[in-house]
């Protein structure tokens, strides 16, 4: 029976848990948070709004920031975590030693994480989460890999998704693949929709050179797994364009503002919120924000 392995590295429980079933969200949470990307017409980042700055309407009801923190100062206020999916299967071979390096690289540029999160995937999924101390062990697991097997992308983003949502402060994915899928139990649908429900940014990294007449819809599938909470996908060929994208990313995080508030709507009835947000600056007609459009409402829990 093909399984999803979960190993919790420096000191933390592991334990494993069946592929049969696809993971699901915790639902209840009542602060509703959004990580922002600001940009202006040429793609510059824009690092210098405060608070006042925002308008936040969901469904066209405009509400009330309860807390808003902006660029690097969210490195002391709200904790990161960075997770790593990588792509271990067959038809990653050629590219193996570029995506090996190119997540070690990345891991590396960004210290001042809480704890990294490493998905490695093939026919199974297998997740393991690293403090900065156990550095050494989480770049051994990375070198050690070879390329072989299916590949069970959704699957593994589903597992990483799913981790992800019992952690609070800020939620970074860096996605490295070729974008293939040829073995998951859920479908590119699903998991648009989990990424829908989820406060996690991802950034796509394609390695798609040697994929021939397939480019155009792999492409396409990984700028749609980046886009849906305002990341962005990148399909670099060489170690050398791999550093101007560690460089885009690192500083993208490190510029974004963080948003929360509670809504006024106060029903728990698991439907989609439309949000919007918009600078209020003047000049901002030409300013472009990157984030997640909505978020599901809690359920209200049932007692049996």
């Amino acid at each position: 029976m093909r399984t999803f392995a979960v190993i919790v590295a420096a000191g933390l429980l592991a334990g494993a848990a069946p592929r049969a079933q696809a993971p699901t969200f915790r639902t209840g949470v009542d602060l509703v948070s959004f990580s922002v990307t600001v940009v202006d017409k040429r793609g510059n980042l824009v690092k210098d709004l405060t608070e006042p700055d925002f308008a936040v309407y969901e469904d066209g009801t405009k509400q009330a920031l309860k807390y808003f923190v902006a660029g690097e100062t969210q490195t002391v206020t709200l904790p990161l975590h960075l997770g790593v999916l990588l792509d271990i299967s067959g038809s990653m071979e050629e590219d193996m030693t570029l995506s090996r390096t190119a997540a070690i690289k990345f891991l590396k540029t960004l210290d001042d994480a809480q704890d990294m999160t490493l998905v490695d995937f093939d026919t199974e999924v297998r997740l393991a989460r690293y403090t900065h101390a156990d550095f050494p062990s989480l770049v051994e697991r990375i070198r050690s890999r070879k390329a072989e097997g299916y590949t069970a992308l959704y699957d593994a983003l589903a597992v990483c998704l799913d981790g992800a949502s019992s952690q609070d402060g800020r939620k970074i994915l860096v996605l490295y693949t070729d974008g293939g899928d040829n073995d998951s139990r859920i479908s590119f649908s699903d998991v648009m929709t989990l990424l829908r429900a989820s406060d996690v940014t991802v950034y796509s990294v394609g390695f798609i050179r040697h994929a021939g007449d397939a480019t155009g819809g792999l492409r396409h599938n990984l700028q749609e797994l980046a886009d849906v909470n305002g990341g962005q996908a990148y399909f670099p060929f060489s170690i050398k364009s791999l550093e101007g994208v560690f460089e885009k990313i690192r500083d993208e995080i490190r510029a974004q503002y963080a948003l929360g508030y509670v809504s006024t709507n106060t029903r728990q009835d698991g439907t989609w919120r439309k949000v919007e947000i918009k600078v209020l600056r003047p000049g901002a007609s030409d300013i472009k924000i990157r984030t997640r459009k909505g978020y599901f409402a809690p359920v209200k829990k049932t007692l049996r």
